[in-house]
């Protein structure tokens, strides 16, 4: 799966019981995210902090992340100061990772114009 395939495709909503990823499965797709996605140590969440210049700035990447966020159904956990933003993706229906996690994840690198 290419980075391109993950910006093609859209969120699906996953039901109750469907499994999350398997740790093989997740370090795969993060390889397909810019190198600045962490896997956490359970492999149920990957997060980034992008870095801004100022408050405008990281507010504006958060509203265009917002729209991203909207459009495709699947809401990050965010954390925002003054020129940072902690973006934390898990797909808490199922506990863990799911496929729409990097799908977001890699929309986001396009935001910001950064692939792997």
């Amino acid at each position: 799966m290419s980075p391109s395939s993950l910006l093609d495709k859209h969120c699906i909503p996953c039901e109750s019981g469907t499994p999350p990823l398997t740790r093989e499965q997740a370090r795969e797709l993060q390889t397909r995210l810019h190198s600045d996605w962490i896997l956490n140590d359970s492999f149920t969440e990957i997060s980034r902090t992008c870095k801004h210049r100022n408050y405008y700035q990281t507010i504006a990447f958060v509203n265009a992340l917002a729209w991203v966020a909207h459009r495709e159904d699947h809401h990050p956990d965010l954390e925002v100061g003054y020129n940072r933003c902690r973006i934390r993706f898990s797909t808490h229906s199922i506990g863990g990772l799911s496929e729409n996690d990097f799908i977001c994840a890699a929309k986001i690198d396009a935001l910001l114009n950064e692939g792997s």
